[in-house]
């Protein structure tokens, strides 16, 4: 692995999401509005307002799962498509060497992602948490972090824009039904029970919670690291399957 030709390549990305307005928005500005469409719904009713601060504190995990998968897979799969990593491939770039650099890149943008979202929800939206502000920050980032991971390893297996979004459904929607939002993970059925604990999203999800009521605790600290360390291992999955050549 070369480190300057992963600077190179974040920087080069980073370039690249500074020229589309829209992907900024739809990573930065996307979620404070789904966040404030949420919070407008439950309004007016203390019972809907206070079941709106357990969603509230779900949804710094959710958004940035979702959304940072789109944007990640789309954009890795996008380059293939024009065939820009092909020509990376003729230089001494390595696998890791460009998943990295994406990873660093999309990364910087999960973390602003988190902290806009973090600071709308506290201070825009009047939602407390035991634990301070950053700790809430560093959840969020960890599951955006995870999700460009997923993004990248999935992007290795599709052969268009339109196949990297189709696996939306597949890797993150059944996240989202097991995470514990509809129904706590503890009264699911074990099957559906043990297979949440294979989701990263859980992990975030069970932080964000434990954070939002007991502060910063020992389960805080350990679920936000599984949750990366899913993130180190989806990177390694996708350094070692991303494609040479387009399918």
């Amino acid at each position: 692995m070369n480190l300057k030709l992963t600077a190179a390549t974040a920087a080069r990305v980073l370039a690249q999401l500074r020229a589309d307005p829209r992907s900024i928005a739809l990573i930065l500005v996307a979620p404070m509005l789904l966040m404030v469409l949420f919070y407008y719904l439950y309004r007016g009713d203390p019972g809907r307002e206070l079941l709106f601060t357990m969603i509230a504190t779900v949804m710094i995990a959710i958004f940035p799962l979702t959304l940072m998968f789109l944007v990640t897979s789309v954009t890795m799969q996008r380059e293939r498509s024009l065939g820009t990593l092909e020509r990376l491939w003729t230089t001494r770039m390595h696998r890791a060497d460009l998943i990295l650099g994406y990873a660093i890149a999309f990364g910087i943008m999960a973390i602003l992602q988190s902290f806009l979202l973090v600071m709308v929800m506290r201070y825009g939206l009047g939602i407390e948490t035991a634990a301070p502000w950053w700790i809430t920050v560093c959840i969020s980032a960890a599951t955006g972090l995870t999700s460009v991971a997923l993004g990248l390893f999935s992007s290795a297996f599709a052969s268009s824009e339109f196949q990297a979004v189709q696996a939306l459904p597949v890797l993150i929607i059944p996240q989202i039904l097991l995470c514990g939002l509809l129904v706590p993970r503890a009264e699911m059925p074990t099957v559906l029970e043990r297979i949440s604990d294979f989701l990263p999203l859980s992990y975030a999800v069970d932080a964000a919670l434990a954070a939002s009521t007991d502060g910063v605790t020992a389960e805080v600290v350990s679920k936000t690291f599984i949750c990366l360390a899913f993130a180190v291992g989806f990177l390694c999955i996708a350094a070692a399957t991303m494609p040479r050549r387009l399918k």
